[in-house]
């Protein structure tokens, strides 16, 4: 299944290859402050493969907060999320935002909360280099 999906004005979209037809798919809601903020929903598939393409880079502004291991791409003529990033020894992993799909039935969405409170860094890296897009690229 390939996802297409957007910020709101189209300046950060992705291709999201899913690599099969998925029976459903996670859509975990973060409860840290900026995503309840931002309803932040997201996704990831490891096996899955993600292009990233930004009209134009000047309207893109990067947030990180707390540990600062993960970027947020946040477009700022819309102000929608679409990305985050997650840089782990060298690689790029990434969710997206199941909120900024294009053309995906929303009833294939299986949506759950998802709280990373108490986790240490190390674990929280462990767990993004497990579960997030392993296969990402800006193009």
């Amino acid at each position: 299944m390939l996802i297409s999906g957007s910020c709101h004005c189209g300046n950060i979209a992705f291709k999201l290859d899913w690599k099969s037809d998925p029976a459903e798919i996670p859509a975990r809601a973060c409860n840290c402050s900026f995503c309840v903020k931002r309803g932040g929903v997201w996704t990831s598939v490891p096996s899955g493969a993600l292009e990233i393409s930004v009209g134009d880079p000047s309207l893109v502004s990067h947030y990180a907060f707390g540990t600062k291991t993960a970027e947020f791409h946040i477009c700022s003529r819309c102000g929608v999320v679409p990305v985050v990033t997650s840089r782990i020894n060298g690689h790029l992993y990434a969710v997206v935002s199941v909120n900024a799909f294009d053309n995906v039935d929303p009833a294939l969405l299986r949506r759950t909360s998802a709280s990373f409170d108490g986790e240490s860094e190390e674990t929280r890296l462990a767990r993004r280099a497990r579960n997030w897009i392993a296969d990402v690229r800006f193009v």
